[in-house]
């Protein structure tokens, strides 16, 4: 009788802890994008420009650094330049 209880108290509390682990654990997407953001089907995963679309915010961001990223993953530079 003991030894069921105690099995059932190890498999609560396995199931408590795996549910605070995934409770924190962040969402699946790619780093490149912002919370929330769905990366699609495409094979490219490409996020949307601007910081709006980033995970993380940069500390400096100009003009010509939105038109770079949104030329992004193009290999001809922004017409900006």
């Amino acid at each position: 009788m003991f030894g069921l209880l105690k099995w059932a108290l190890a498999g609560a509390a396995g199931y408590g802890l795996y549910r605070a682990i995934n409770a924190r654990a962040p969402d699946n997407a790619p780093v490149a994008f912002a919370h929330g953001e769905d990366p699609g089907d495409n094979f490219a995963q490409v996020r949307s420009a601007g910081t709006e679309g980033m995970r993380s915010n940069p500390k400096a961001w100009d003009k010509t650094d939105h038109a770079s990223d949104e030329s992004f993953p193009a290999s001809d530079p922004p017409a900006t330049y």
